[in-house]
């Protein structure tokens, strides 16, 4: 009988201190990453295009999971570079305060933020008031949104490398012909003079 007490007020003890489910999804917090106010929305230079593709991909795959859009938002805004992150930020914040889909993707084009919109945020907020109002997910139409961001940065990358030969040939010509003209043609020149003139 005491075996069985002791049994019962063990367990009774184990499940009082055991952590709830809330606490193993804050273990999955993304170390080292700073919060979104912290990011600086209006830093010099484009974000990285690629780091834009993959946020759209993980909020792609947080809604197949079944999350909530403002809670898929939510997360994505702490791991998306700036220009992106400021602007889901508050769209998600503004979904979990219940307000509706249409004006909460829009608020981030207000007259008081335009410095934290850019055009990646633009393509999906109009893909997700579009989906609002349909009632359709928006899983598909950001992993289209991915794919085209990719495929856009790999085409501005491979335009970049064609100007960089172009713009490299100018210098490497100027360094190389007076080499050539001094090794190749100059002696060539003197040899066939000294022969013309020795045979006059």
């Amino acid at each position: 009988m005491t075996g069985v007490v002791c049994a019962g007020v063990m367990v009774a003890a184990a499940l009082w201190i055991w952590p709830s489910p809330a606490w193993w999804l804050r273990r999955i917090d993304v170390a080292g990453v700073p919060p979104v106010a912290e990011q600086d929305p209006e830093r010099t230079g484009p974000d990285d295009p690629f780091a834009i593709a993959a946020a759209f991909d993980l909020f792609a795959v947080c809604l197949r999971a079944g999350l909530p859009t403002g809670t898929a938002a939510e997360i994505v805004a702490r791991v998306a570079p700036a220009r992106l992150a400021v602007p889901l930020a508050r769209t998600a914040e503004l979904l979990h305060l219940g307000a509706d889909p249409d004006r909460a993707w829009a608020a981030a084009n207000s007259d008081d933020a335009p410095a934290m919109v850019d055009e990646h945020f633009d393509a999906m907020a109009v893909m997700a008031r579009r989906s609002a109002r349909a009632g359709s997910s928006m899983a598909s139409g950001l992993a289209e949104l991915a794919d085209t961001t990719r495929d856009g940065a790999h085409d501005a990358a491979l335009a970049a490398a064609e100007r960089a030969g172009v713009a490299i040939s100018g210098p490497l010509g100027l360094c190389f012909l007076p080499a050539f003209v001094c090794l190749g043609i100059v002696p060539v020149v003197i040899g066939l003079a000294g022969s013309v003139l020795g045979g006059v």
